[in-house]
């Protein structure tokens, strides 16, 4: 590269001629004159050497007419390849697009405010619910498309009523809601490729829409499909949480970090262009969407609820009444009659049983004022020769009966007449 960057500039630069210039540098006169002549610098090419795959080539594309997409081990088996599947491999690749031919993806952009694509992640790692009890807790994840910023959360359930109320507080906590929501095919929100009731009206509430991603396509929503990946591999070795609360309080202060991170694809920092996505996002309600577990029951006697697998006390005194359950992310409440008569924190452990003391001591005082009761009327009854109950009549009845007055004023009047 040297001596044909100095002949160039010896003959064109100071006029040297070939000859002089074969002298000077010790280089043959022919190798100036190609030096002179070549319109760019020169390049060692190797002679390209014959490959052991070539000699197969008949045969492989023999099967590939044929077969297109006929896997490599296949095809060694077929023409009894004797060498390792390396150089077939390389010789696939090669050929390969000539039969089925190549289908090029064009790249996606977003505009702010366009896009956010949700997804549920199920972290391996157990999370303590209740002494000795854990569980794999679902997360659920939403990234926007424009500015990639990453919000996350784990909720109690998978059911339609937790995903919404999770997607509230995510979306509550950005300020504001892009123009699309996309899901894949999610039991709760559209499994059956038709959004559910509870999602399209948590959708018409924020005047968005939720779409659908194809079936068996993860990469329709391939940016969050990664982000459940960055935090399979980034957040979540070599942490422990004693609950729920500490995942979240954990996951948040690392979502911090994570949005301030240059993101490769945009060449950006998502924390940097959240306020360009913000403003072509649409305004949120001044009240809150249909979000949680609803249920509308009849109180039974034993005055519990069941909400998920936990059951929560509410006051006896509304049994036999219908009461109208609520349950969010961390409270059970339920009303009856527009009155709340029963308030609980949610408990996300299996089979758990939630008590409110003054619930239990009001059935209490009922079940002791039935037992008086009942005395009672026990005690206001005979049991006559035959065993049938005989009720006692007080003394003043047969008075009435006989027409007998003992009231000395009474008496005293009728003397007086």
């Amino acid at each position: 590269m040297e001596d044909w960057a100095e002949i160039r500039r010896l003959h064109r630069a100071e006029g040297v001629p070939i000859k002089e210039i074969s002298r000077r540098l010790g280089v043959a006169r022919n190798t100036v004159r190609a030096a002179l002549n070549s319109d760019r610098p020169p390049k060692y090419e190797r002679a390209p050497r014959r490959r052991v795959a070539d000699a197969f080539e008949p045969q492989i594309r023999g099967l590939l007419n044929e077969w297109p997409t006929m896997p490599a081990p296949v095809i060694a088996e077929r023409i009894k390849w004797p060498y390792s599947i390396s150089p077939l491999v390389k010789k696939l690749a090669e050929i390969r697009p000539e039969y089925v031919g190549i289908d090029p993806v064009d790249r996606v952009t977003y505009e702010p405010g366009q896009i956010t694509q949700c997804d549920l992640w199920f972290p391996e790692t157990r999370v303590q619910v209740a002494p000795g009890q854990h569980r794999i807790l679902p997360v659920l994840v939403m990234t926007l498309g424009f500015s990639r910023f990453l919000t996350a959360e784990m909720i109690p359930t998978r059911q339609g009523g937790d995903i919404l109320a999770g997607m509230w507080s995510l979306i509550s906590s950005i300020g504001r809601v892009t123009h699309t929501l996309v899901w894949d095919r999610e039991a709760a929100i559209g499994g059956s490729g038709k959004v559910t009731a509870p999602a399209a009206a948590f959708a018409g509430t924020l005047a968005t829409k939720i779409k659908l991603a194809p079936p068996r396509d993860p990469e329709y929503k391939g940016m969050v499909e990664r982000n459940n990946q960055f935090l399979e591999t980034s957040f979540l070795p070599g942490r422990q949480f004693a609950s729920p609360a500490d995942f979240n309080q954990q996951l948040a202060e690392w979502l911090d970090r994570a949005n301030a991170r240059t993101v490769r694809s945009i060449q950006g920092r998502p924390v940097d262009l959240l306020e360009t996505d913000r403003q072509a996002m649409i305004a949120l309600p001044p009240f809150t969407p249909p979000i949680g577990l609803t249920q509308r029951v009849r109180l039974g006697r034993d005055y519990y609820v069941r909400v998920d697998t936990a059951d929560y006390s509410v006051d006896p005194q509304a049994i036999g009444r219908f009461v109208d359950v609520t349950a969010m992310p961390d409270t059970v409440t339920a009303i009856c009659d527009g009155q709340v008569v029963a308030h609980h924190q949610r408990s996300w452990a299996k089979q758990a049983v939630v008590t409110d003391p003054v619930h239990a001591a009001t059935a209490a005082r009922m079940r002791q004022a039935l037992a008086l009761d009942r005395q009672r009327r026990q005690a206001a009854t005979r049991q006559h020769s035959d065993g049938h109950a005989v009720a006692l009549r007080a003394l003043p009845d047969y008075d009435a009966l006989f027409g007998v007055d003992f009231d000395p004023a009474s008496t005293t009047k009728a003397s007086s007449e």
